[in-house]
């Protein structure tokens, strides 16, 4: 039999449904898994009694005969940005260290009700503030993949979702939560040759998931096919009346309706795309990708977004703006960190706990936050790049008068070695070069994993589809993944 912990989301599903083995097996095979993998420090904390218990209830409804939900026996990795109720939660802070809810997030609930148990939770960039896992209070996560040329070189597994991305690339868990505010869930699934999709904007509750930038932030699945995606993101989404940004529409059936039949689609290729600096190999694979959709009966029909090269100054003029308000909370009064010198006041208090619990990134976008929306800036930069915000998503608008999905890129170039780009922000920032217009867009946006590059280093590419319309990239995906056929994994090294 196949190792338990090679098999995805559907097939593990299945398999406990069937009888093939229990639930509990599946847990006990992926605990095992977490055990052996401390070297990637892809959790900040392990839950193997919650991925047993759930494994346990759902052989006991098999064994009842009851109904079995969509994840009935699948047990995920959880980002560490999701309220889980008793078990620590700390969006990879030091000001949020012993913080334990005693609610549970939306999402994660909804994973809980449809059959999925709790590995633990994941490391990821703190407050979500990062592209390669580099700027957690707990060490950052190191990606299972290494050059082929037997560098030993540790690499990024992108970020924020870099703890997700790298269990499950690695086998220890079939899939994972992240979290998309400019590129979180796919920037980290091109480097680590997974799928991952951010769902149209309020598909996904953002009801007890730690705030980072709260127009942008969009909860999404992270699995190593289109089809697990599809059934993960069932079970994730919903209408949440407690999430005033929720989308109040039906779950549509996207297992259901996968189809890598295109014939009578059209793909959009944004000619702004094309940005200098990128990878030969990434616009190698972009080609590869037009012919795997041509061949799967799509017209390709060139497009223009001619705003794209404002997306990311707006970015980071908005997100951070944003940032510096939901951070604001963290003050030291009611829950997390407390530092109070002796003799200090009030002012002290919030001063020290802020300095002592944030990280060099979060207060770096807390103070460009801060400086865009205070008096004197407001208008000069935030009221500026929400209009910019806006003529991004009408580019995409006109686009879609000329085509259904659009293909791009996920990043300009392949994952690099960590410690590569700490030192230079900016460079860090142009990670997300290609996937920020569409989440300022609010649009869905998948990555799938295209090709090794000569390093032997997954490669991705980015589907970007219409608002509501995630079966378009899902099937879009779903043609790419199985022409391409990518069934690369990294060589176990930890």
């Amino acid at each position: 039999m196949t190792e338990l912990t090679e098999l995805g989301v559907k097939a593990i599903r299945d398999g406990v449904a069937a009888g093939d083995f229990t639930a509990r097996e599946v847990a006990e095979a992926h605990n095992a898994a977490v055990a052996a993998a401390g070297e990637l420090n892809a959790f900040i904390v392990t839950t193997p009694d919650h991925a047993l218990a759930a494994a346990e209830r759902v052989d006991a409804d098999r064994a009842a005969g009851k109904q079995l939900g969509a994840m009935a026996g699948v047990p995920i990795g959880m980002k560490d940005l999701f309220a889980t109720k008793g078990v620590q939660t700390t969006a990879a802070s030091h000001i949020l260290e012993g913080f334990t809810p005693e609610y549970e997030s939306t999402v994660s609930q909804n994973l809980w009700n449809a059959g999925a148990g709790m590995l633990g939770k994941l490391n990821l960039d703190q407050f979500a503030m990062g592209s390669s896992n580099e700027t957690s209070y707990f060490g950052n996560v190191i990606s299972p993949w290494r050059h082929k040329d037997g560098g030993n070189a540790d690499l990024a597994p992108g970020g924020s979702s870099g703890g997700s991305s790298a269990v499950v690339a690695a086998r220890i868990a079939p899939a994972a939560t992240g979290t998309d505010t400019g590129g979180s869930i796919r920037q980290p699934a091109a480097f680590t040759g997974i799928c991952g999709i951010k769902p149209t904007y309020g598909r996904c509750s953002r009801w007890g998931v730690v705030a980072f930038a709260s127009s942008l932030d969009q909860a999404g699945p992270m699995a190593r096919s289109v089809e697990d995606c599809a059934v993960m993101l069932g079970a994730m989404a919903g209408f949440d009346p407690k999430d005033s940004t929720s989308l109040d529409l039906p779950v549509p059936e996207w297992e259901a309706n996968l189809s890598a039949d295109l014939r009578g689609k059209k793909v959009g290729i944004p000619k702004e795309y094309r940005m200098e600096g990128t990878d030969p190999e990434i616009l190698e694979s972009w080609e590869r990708g037009k012919e795997w959709l041509r061949d799967a009966g799509a017209e390709v029909v060139d497009i223009s977004l001619p705003h794209t090269k404002y997306a990311l100054p707006a970015y980071y003029i908005i997100a951070p703006a944003e940032a510096s308000s939901n951070l604001a909370r963290y003050d030291g009064v009611r829950y997390g960190l407390r530092d109070l010198p002796d003799g200090a006041g009030l002012q002290d208090m919030y001063a020290a706990t802020r300095a002592e619990g944030f990280g060099d990134e979060v207060k770096r976008r807390i103070l460009i936050g801060t400086y865009v929306l205070s008096a004197g800036f407001y208008d000069a930069y935030y009221n500026q790049a929400q209009r910019v915000r806006t003529l991004i998503a009408r580019d995409f608008e006109k686009a879609w008068a000329q085509c259904d999905v659009i293909l791009a890129p996920t990043t300009p170039t392949a994952a690099f070695a960590l410690g590569d780009k700490m030192d230079d922000p900016l460079a860090m920032y142009l990670n997300d070069v290609f996937a920020v217009p569409a989440s300022l867009a609010g649009l869905p946006a998948m990555s799938v994993p295209a090709m090794l590059n000569g390093d032997g280093l997954p490669l991705g590419l980015q589907l970007i589809g219409k608002a509501f319309d995630e079966q378009g990239v899902l099937n879009a995906g779903l043609a790419i993944q199985q022409r391409a056929g990518f069934d690369a994994k990294p060589e176990k090294w930890w």
